[in-house]
């Protein structure tokens, strides 16, 4: 996907599902127009889950995901399983595929009650209705419902209705929500503040400057672009036009000294956090960083030392204070050491200075008086248990969709987990979340 496409984060998720040999290669295929998945009567050829961003009509920008069988055997079926049911955090329709020939299986079955559970709008598609006259009469059509359809990805019969009734069910706010442009008017003047330095991809600039640069165009307003060390000179040319300062977050130490209080001023990860329904949350995450400090710095001190030199000494018993821990006994019991899980929506080569992993434990180490335990995870990589963390920092997730923000969302608020984002707990720890926020009209006092 190129830098002119349409981000995978912002395009609707169709997963298809089933069991093995029911055809859900084939019609993905079908669907598609594209050899795009592998297809063989040797049950169990697609291994993995398998990803395509495309265009496909009527539908627009979307991402197709093509899944192992659920009903994949032996210890390698049991890991293909697990990675379908990984899918299903992340996709917006599902199409269950079914053998129109059999009965449906168990294991089909228990994907519809999945669905039902995890509230996916979804289709059952009976392939392989070429086989009868009976079947083959039914192409195209669905069930009173509306639910279901009876396709042949062989022959291509009722693969245009199939199409048309996916479309029905793929709008998603991210369709309609903005970034930024809902709280600008035409002719407004936004400054983003965009450090480069060595983390700063060469030749680029990273997905959420360049998503808040379209948003401001199409609002009407007007983006003048600079680095941290210009902002003071920007400001001064443009003087009283300047509505907005969006920053990078690391910059937020030295931007709040630059703005003036009467410039309304955020950051790139406080406005996708907004974007992704995040935002409530991760302001009430960002004070448990108050409590890791004026609730347990006490007790955490005394028992790792209050000096420097006693903490080099309490190494080693701080590691076996945090692993006698563990589950939902972590939520319940006071901790020696708070727990801290640092997560990425996207893999990127780590630099000397990352964020993730380098300046912002730097920065809570600092805040907080501590030395937490930290875990670093990224990608699909997050965890399903939970309960051994005292918070969650996520970053603002560009790179992954609307459901599986949500869904992580979802499992930090169901096991009790406060969790807050990048963007957030560093405005916070540098004093500045209520100014952050103020462009929002009132979201910090609720």
């Amino acid at each position: 996907m190129g830098l002119n496409d349409t981000p995978s984060a912002n395009r609707v998720h169709i997963g298809f599902f089933g069991c093995r040999n029911a055809g859900k290669s084939s019609l993905v295929n079908a669907v598609t127009g594209q050899s795009l998945a592998v297809v063989s009567d040797v049950a169990g050829t697609t291994t993995d889950p398998v990803y395509k961003s495309m265009e496909l009509l009527p539908l627009g920008p979307v991402v197709i995901v093509d899944t192992p069988g659920i009903d994949d055997a032996g210890s390698l079926g049991e890991l293909r399983v697990a990675k379908t049911r990984q899918v299903l955090s992340k996709v917006d329709v599902a199409v269950l595929v079914v053998d129109a020939t059999a009965d449906m299986p168990q294991a089909d079955r228990e994907l519809l009650d999945l669905f039902h559970e995890k509230n996916i709008n979804h289709i059952i598609a009976y392939n392989k209705s070429d086989a009868s006259q009976e079947l083959m009469a039914k192409c195209g059509l669905t069930d009173e419902t509306g639910s279901s359809i009876w396709v042949s990805a062989e022959k291509g019969y009722g693969i245009h209705e199939l199409k048309e009734l996916i479309g029905k069910l793929t709008t998603t706010d991210t369709m309609t929500k903005m970034l930024v442009g809902d709280l600008l008017s035409p002719g407004d003047v936004v400054v983003l503040v965009i450090p480069i330095d060595s983390a700063a991809p060469k030749g680029r600039l990273i997905l959420p400057q360049q998503q808040v640069i379209r948003d401001v165009l199409e609002a009407g307003a007007i983006s003048v672009v600079c680095r941290d060390m210009e902002l003071a000179d920007t400001l001064e040319r443009f003087g009283s036009q300047v509505s907005m300062v969006i920053t990078d977050s690391q910059a937020f130490g030295k931007v709040m000294k630059i703005v003036p209080e009467d410039i309304y001023m955020t950051s790139f990860s406080i406005l996708m956090a907004r974007f992704k329904g995040q935002l409530q949350m991760a302001v009430l995450g960002a004070h448990v960083l108050d409590e890791l400090r004026d609730e347990g710095g006490i007790e955490i001190m005394a028992k790792i030392g209050a000096t420097e030199n006693d903490r080099s000494e309490s190494e080693s018993s701080k590691s076996e204070s945090v692993g006698s821990v563990t589950g939902k006994e972590a939520v319940d019991t006071k901790r020696n050491i708070p727990r801290v899980l640092i997560a990425e929506g996207c893999t990127h080569h780590r630099q000397c200075d990352d964020i993730g992993t380098v300046k912002l434990p730097g920065w809570i180490r600092n805040y907080t008086g501590l030395e937490p335990e930290f875990t670093f995870v990224s990608g699909t990589e997050f965890p399903d248990d939970l309960t051994g963390y005292d918070l969650i920092i996520h970053c603002g997730g560009c790179m992954l969709n609307e459901r599986e923000m949500k869904n992580r969302q979802q499992m930090a608020q169901q096991q009790g987990v406060p969790m807050t984002n990048y963007g957030t707990a560093i405005a916070h720890m540098n004093g500045i979340l209520e100014r952050s926020l103020r462009v929002f009209n009132g979201i910090y006092d609720n």
